[in-house]
């Protein structure tokens, strides 16, 4: 299993390049794991989903809460094609502080961690701070060094990251 996240408001690029690695790891037989939240971990898991793959949502807060409530229909894919976990209790509300808990457990339960689009304090990257203490691979894909969303995937790469542009990198 490998975990994608990144940005909620991810660029058009952002998510382009989530669609085709996450399809990319589906097509090999790689579960995609990620947060089920807007932007770059829907891209992951709708793409994983769409081609036949694996993919498990962990979420921040009850598994009996839909949040965001955009993501309803993903949910329900994912309920039937997939799998949603949560630590917290049946209507656990999704407090800010509840998400780096449930990161932790995203990168605790993949192989290694890819990091698509994070600005330099982003819970992305608390996901990758957490994959390193957990001996885990951390991979980002390089961003354009003039947008904000790309600092914190670029910072990773130079704190020594794998860059990645294709599956292979990952692989």
């Amino acid at each position: 299993a490998i975990a994608v996240v990144g940005s909620r408001r991810a660029s058009d690029y952002g998510i382009s390049v989530t669609t085709k690695l996450s399809r990319e790891l589906a097509e090999l037989g790689v579960t995609v794991i990620s947060g089920l939240a807007t932007g770059v971990d829907a891209a992951a898991h709708r793409s994983a989903l769409q081609f036949g793959g694996a993919t498990v949502g962990v979420l921040g807060c009850g598994i009996d809460l839909i949040y965001p409530a955009e993501n309803r229909q993903l949910y329900r894919d994912m309920g039937d094609k997939g799998a949603i976990v949560s630590e917290f209790a049946p209507g656990t509300p999704p407090d800010a502080s509840n998400f780096p808990r449930r990161n932790r457990i995203i990168s605790g339960m993949a192989r290694g961690v890819l990091v698509v689009e994070a600005a330099e304090r982003s819970g992305s990257l608390i996901t990758a701070r957490f994959a390193r203490e957990q001996g885990r691979e951390v991979f980002a894909v390089p961003g354009n060094i003039n947008f904000k969303a790309s600092r914190g995937t670029n910072s990773l790469i130079k704190e020594g990251a794998k860059l990645v542009e294709t599956v292979a990198d990952i692989m």
